[in-house]
């Protein structure tokens, strides 16, 4: 059954709700104390809350202040506020707090029973609308549900939208292209050409023609008149991969291409005009660029009008084991073996691994590892990580009992510091009762020394 609390502190109005409310498992609170207690415990979807709770109950001002701290720990939560016959005031008041509903007693139990089904439906479906937008692998396309990835998606869903430069900031193999091709698919422009080109793949005499096409007899060997890439690009997106490996010359002619949105051939007297959105990309610090004069400082204003920092493979935490698995079984299909999965070992040491070389460096050694496993899993030996830290591998815990342990033994000690030693208090912060909290202070062996009136 569902868990809805109720903060009532009339006996009789208590009694009458229990019965009403069989359908749910309900938990009573009788004043604000006991109601954040039983919040912290129970992390109830739906409460109902009547503003008139002692020490104050003919005034709002006591179950006001409890709305606040129950928003404030769980603003997910749907507060039913429940009011007197001629207290609209504070009701409406309440509605201005984040309050999810309100009903004026005289309490109707069909009534109010159809108020808080419904709060439980409209929280159940903004946990699903959640867990759905944090899902593994979303809409963009890409893995993870790291926050720092999580921020990337909205970003990415904004800036589709707009016509704005975008400059894509990350190490190489972070999937920056992804990125771009991401917001192309996203914005009005996709049904229109996404054309990318690596600055630092092209040589430099070469890069201009590429980029802004030529005219015939433009030099030598130009034979018919060829179109560049930023005209290819007219209507879509044009996607500067490398560009802080751009020459510095031809900075400038880019420069004034984003400004004017015309351009010139190679060799060509006649200004094209091109509508294009523009992304660029690098790995390379461009402020340092800027300050050795190797990166002009007008065409980094002009590209970078929103800037997204894609985050490297090291720093995503669980989602280096969500790409392995999806890695592992494109591989799979590649190469026609059968491997099912990971050996404890190798995950640890997934986890550890610096990943200098981010996703595109964990799908190689994925495939190869599915090619050479001898097994139906791969081992550590497989994956043939030979930089892993061994010491921080021992330290990191293998199991999620151990990840629960430490963080429950980090958070009762915290408690009892902030409570000066108060059994009582430091339970009730915990969400917990007196005697859980005793035993898992020995479980622990915890420090819970204190004079005796602090215990009580």
């Amino acid at each position: 059954m569902e868990t809805l609390l109720v903060i009532e502190d009339d006996p009789g109005i208590q009694k009458q709700l229990k019965w009403c409310l069989a359908d749910y498992d309900v938990v009573f609170s009788a004043n604000r104390q006991e109601a954040i207690t039983a919040l912290r415990r129970y992390e109830p979807k739906v409460v109902t809350l009547d503003l008139g709770l002692p020490p104050d109950p003919t005034n709002a001002s006591e179950g006001l202040q409890t709305l606040k701290e129950i928003l404030d720990l769980c603003p997910n939560t749907k507060v039913i506020v429940i009011t007197g016959n001629d207290d609209k005031d504070n009701a409406l008041k309440a509605i201005e707090l984040g309050a999810h509903d309100f009903y004026q007693k005289p309490i109707d139990d069909e009534i109010l029973s159809v108020i808080i089904a419904r709060a439980f439906v409209i929280a159940n479906l903004e946990s699903e609308n959640i867990r759905l937008r944090q899902s593994s692998l979303d809409s963009h396309g890409f893995i993870g549900n790291s926050p720092q990835i999580q921020h990337v998606c909205r970003m990415v869903d904004r800036i589709a939208a707009c016509e704005i430069s975008t400059l894509i900031l990350g190490e190489s193999g972070t999937g920056k292209e992804v990125l771009a091709r991401a917001i192309h698919d996203r914005s009005p422009r996709h049904d229109k050409p996404f054309v990318a080109i690596n600055c630092a793949s092209i040589p430099e005499h070469l890069l201009e023609s590429e980029l802004f096409g030529f005219e015939k007899g433009a030099f030598t060997g130009a034979h018919k008149t060829t179109i560049g890439k930023i005209e290819h690009a007219n209507g879509g997106t044009l996607f500067l991969d490398e560009i802080g490996d751009m020459p510095y010359p031809l900075q400038a002619k880019i420069l004034r291409f984003l400004q004017e949105k015309v351009i010139e051939r190679v060799g060509g007297r006649q200004e094209i005009p091109v509508d294009v959105k523009i992304i660029c990309a690098t790995h390379q610090n461009l402020q340092q660029m800027m300050t050795e004069k190797t990166f002009r400082e007008d065409l980094f204003f002009r590209i970078s009008e929103i800037t997204i920092d894609n985050p490297p493979l090291r720093e995503r935490g669980e989602d280096i084991v969500l790409l392995a698995r999806f890695f592992l079984h494109l591989a799979n299909q590649q190469t026609q073996h059968k491997i099912n999965g990971f050996t404890d070992e190798a995950i640890a040491a997934m986890c550890q691994y610096h990943w200098p070389g981010n996703i595109r460096e964990l799908q190689n050694k994925i495939k190869s590892a599915a090619i050479m496993a001898d097994g139906k899993v791969i081992s550590e030996f497989d994956l043939a990580l030979t930089s892993v830290d061994a010491s921080a591998q021992e330290k990191m815990p293998l199991n999620l009992r151990q990840i629960r342990d430490a963080a429950e033994k980090q958070a009762i000690s915290k408690a009892l510091t902030m409570t000066d030693g108060n059994i009582s208090r430091a339970a009730n912060l915990l969400g917990v009762t007196r005697p859980t909290l005793y035993t898992l202070i020995e479980k622990f062996s915890l420090n819970a020394d204190a004079p005796s009136s602090t215990t009580q």
